[in-house]
């Protein structure tokens, strides 16, 4: 069985599986972190989002080996020294989540966001995240917190993903 080799959360990953599976299933039975979120299985939700070198990708349907040499985060990473991230703390400020299913992918997309784009207008908030589906329809209060989390990565200096 082939060995894929990645950074996940900053720390050097060596894992033996099969190159076409899905680099959710790895990283939720494989690596245990539940904080990756099955959807839909389509790549339509974005529930499941990470970012494979710091680009949002749909892990559902990106196979593990597409990770090869890459770095990967999700929402387990985010926080640094029990700190949260500016984002994390926008999403709690906000009350940007309800049932909080697609909350991991939403967080990951706007750190994708920030970083390419620091100060977002509400426009481009809305377009950015716009693959990503919240079924509860916290949307308002998600665009909030993004240009809130914009503010906090200004203001902090913190670290952008």
């Amino acid at each position: 069985m082939p060995a894929f080799k990645f950074t996940l959360n900053g720390k050097a990953q060596r894992i033996e599986t099969e190159a076409d599976r899905p680099l959710l299933e790895v990283l939720r039975e494989d690596l245990g972190l539940i904080g990756v979120r099955y959807g839909c299985g389509e790549g339509q939700c974005r529930a499941c989002t990470v970012l494979l070198d710091g680009k949002p990708v749909p892990s559902c349907v990106t196979p593990v080996r597409l990770a090869e040499g890459k770095s990967v985060l999700t929402v387990e990473g985010l926080a640094v020294n029990g700190k949260l991230h500016p984002v994390q703390e926008a999403f709690l400020e906000e009350g940007a989540l309800q049932c909080g299913y697609c909350t991991s992918g939403m967080m990951l997309t706007a750190v994708a966001l920030l970083k390419t784009t620091p100060q977002p207008t509400e426009q481009q908030v809305a377009e950015g995240m716009n693959n990503n589906l919240c079924r509860c329809c916290c949307y308002p209060s998600i665009v909030t917190a993004v240009r809130l989390a914009a503010r906090l990565t200004t203001q902090g200096g913190h670290h952008a993903g």
